[in-house]
């Protein structure tokens, strides 16, 4: 079992900067892919971008060249860098991973653009 504890959120102004962070309560080196999505109100959940246990990546269309995900095995944590915010990410961020006893899901971070 893997648990997914997302941290970071908060409220920036458009054109500023927040790096999410996804906790796992167990080691993340066997999970097959670590992702995050995001779900603005009255919206469905949206995907954002992923990254494999090899390092590959893909990013939705909406963040391409402005979000960069990482993982950093040593610290069991899952980063995703935002920068160029638009008052269009506002949403609830969360955390996905797939390893090979299922799917796992954080909780969520707000992440609200605004001036």
């Amino acid at each position: 079992q893997v648990q997914l504890v997302e941290s970071g959120g908060g409220l920036v102004q458009p054109g500023g900067s927040l790096r999410l962070s996804c906790a796992a309560s167990g080691s993340i080196v066997s999970l097959y892919v670590m992702k995050w999505y995001r779900q603005a109100p009255g919206a469905q959940r949206e995907f954002v971008a992923y990254i494999y246990s090899s390092g590959s990546t893909l990013y939705g269309d909406s963040v391409k060249g402005r979000f960069t995900i990482s993982r950093v095995s040593a610290e069991n944590t899952l980063y995703l860098q935002m920068n160029s915010l638009k008052p269009e990410d506002t949403a609830v961020y969360y955390c996905n991973a797939v390893g090979p006893r299922g799917a796992y899901w954080g909780q969520g971070t707000q992440v609200t653009v605004s001036s």
